[in-house]
C-alpha cells in the first residue's frame, strides 16, 4: 500500500471517529431538547436555543483542548458533575412547578439566562471530550465544527419532537420534560 492511500484511509478513519463522537455528544442535546420541547416552545426559541447549543458545542471542546492534560484531569470530572447537578435542579424544578401549577414560577427557557443555563448544561460534557482530544493530534477546526453542527442539528430535532409530543400530553408535558432532565442529571452524576 502506498503512502497516499494509507494517508487517505487514516484521514477517513479520523473523520469517521469525529462524526461518531459528534453524534454521541449531540444525543444529549437531542434528548434534553425533547425535555424542553415537552414544556412547549416557540419556533423562534428553538432556533435561538439550538444556535446557542451549537456555539457551546464548539467553545467547550476548544476550551478542553487548550486546557491540557493536567488541568483537564482535575476539572473534567468536576465539569460533568456540575452539569449533572444543574440538570437535576432544572428537572426537579420543572417537575415541582408542573405539580404545583401556577403557584410556582417555572424554569423559563425563553429568557437569556434560561437559554444560557440550559445550553451550558447540555454542552458541558464536550469539555471533557475536548480535553481527551487535546492529547491527540486532531484537526481542531474540523472537530469543533462537527461538534457544533451535530449539537445544533440534534437539538433542533429534539426540540421539535418534544414540541410536537407536548401538544398531545397537554399539562403533563412539563412534568415529562422535567423527568427527562432529572434522569440525565442522575446519569451525569453516576
Amino acid at each position: 500500500m502506498d503512502g497516499a492511500v494509507l494517508g487517505t484511509s487514516v484521514a477517513a478513519g479520523q473523520l469517521m471517529t469525529i462524526v461518531v463522537m459528534a453524534v454521541a455528544l449531540g444525543m444529549d442535546a437531542f434528548s434534553l431538547g425533547i425535555g424542553i420541547g415537552l414544556k412547549g416552545i416557540r419556533k423562534l426559541d428553538i432556533v435561538k436555543l439550538s444556535l446557542l447549543i451549537a456555539f457551546f458545542h464548539v467553545v467547550m471542546p476548544l476550551m478542553g483542548m487548550f486546557m491540557g492534560q493536567y488541568v483537564g484531569s482535575l476539572l473534567g470530572g468536576v465539569a460533568v458533575k456540575a452539569g449533572g447537578a444543574l440538570l437535576l435542579l432544572l428537572g426537579g424544578h420543572m417537575i415541582y412547578s408542573s405539580l404545583r401549577g401556577d403557584a410556582v414560577q417555572s424554569f423559563d427557557h425563553r429568557t437569556a439566562w434560561g437559554m444560557l443555563l440550559f445550553s451550558l448544561s447540555v454542552s458541558i460534557d464536550s469539555f471533557s471530550v475536548g480535553v481527551s482530544l487535546g492529547m491527540f493530534a486532531t484537526d481542531v477546526v474540523t472537530t469543533v465544527l462537527m461538534f457544533g453542527l451535530f449539537g445544533g442539528i440534534m437539538s433542533i430535532m429534539g426540540l421539535l419532537l418534544g414540541r410536537r409530543v407536548s401538544r398531545s400530553l397537554g399539562e403533563y408535558g412539563e412534568a415529562c420534560g422535567g423527568i427527562i432532565l432529572f434522569a440525565f442529571g442522575i446519569l451525569f452524576l453516576i
